[in-house]
């Protein structure tokens, strides 16, 4: 399913009548929220419910009805059509935009290429693989790494 954006994944089932137990990768619950629709894979799945729960959250989607059901998705990412996101203003981003980015210096010289975007709390963080393989982490903070043209212009004595 082409221009999917992944807004969870399901770490396992809570309970015995079908809840599931998520990891967020959406801004908050809120934005899990606004979808009726979700898909696992090519499976689509209804949300009925959903509150917050641990780390995360906790669900609750139509066509799972027991425990057994629900430990069938663990593992799955829950996806919607990228039409089905609210438009950004301007300076906000998905993540999922910046995935395969060319990460490039002030001069235009490549650097690597965006692979992940993490957040452990403190704001995103790029990961960006080296032409050489290695992997390397940077805040995206202005002056260190800036969203431009369609890439990434990051400072290089933060690639170490």
């Amino acid at each position: 399913m082409a221009d999917q954006v992944t807004l969870a994944a399901v770490a396992g089932a809570h309970g015995v009548g079908g809840e599931v137990r998520l990891k967020l990768f959406a801004e908050g619950l809120d934005s899990l929220k606004l979808q009726k629709t979700l898909y696992a894979g090519e499976r689509q799945l209804t949300l009925k419910s959903v509150r917050p729960g641990g780390a995360g959250a906790i669900a609750r989607f139509a066509e799972i009805a027991d425990r057994s059901a629900a430990e069938a998705l663990r593992g799955a990412l829950l996806t919607v059509p990228r039409e089905a996101l609210p438009p950004l203003a301007e300076g906000e981003y998905y993540h999922a935009d910046l995935i395969g980015l060319a990460c490039v210096d002030g001069d235009g010289t490549a650097l690597g290429t965006v692979v992940a975007v993490e957040n452990f709390g403190a704001g995103d963080l790029l990961e960006i693989e080296r032409p050489d393989g290695r992997k390397t982490l940077i805040p995206f903070r202005p002056g260190i790494a800036d969203l431009a043209g369609g890439r990434i212009i990051a400072d290089p004595a933060f690639l170490a």
